[in-house]
């Protein structure tokens, strides 16, 4: 199973960059079971209101917005375990 993350991102937010790197060292440690989708705000408007956020960063990780705001590694790597049980 490949678990979906999406980076939710805007060119002028100063915590996204932070929120971009923990996902991709994610992706490092785990490699082909993850895949990335970053989305920058201002380009794809539309899937930010689907998801109902009022502010980025934001981590959707198999459709669900886990975090809003940059998570942590370890916040993230136990969101993602939990998701490669299921």
């Amino acid at each position: 199973m490949v678990v979906k993350i999406e980076v939710f991102t805007s060119p002028t937010c100063p915590y996204c960059p932070m929120a971009v790197e923990v996902v991709e060292e994610a992706k490092k440690d785990l490699g082909d079971s993850i895949e990335i989708e970053k989305v920058d705000i201002m380009e794809d408007r539309e899937k930010a209101v689907n998801y109902g956020l009022m502010a980025v960063p934001a981590v959707a990780i198999n459709g669900v917005v886990k975090f809003v705001g940059a998570p942590g590694k370890e916040e993230l790597m136990a969101a993602l375990k939990e998701e490669l049980k299921e």
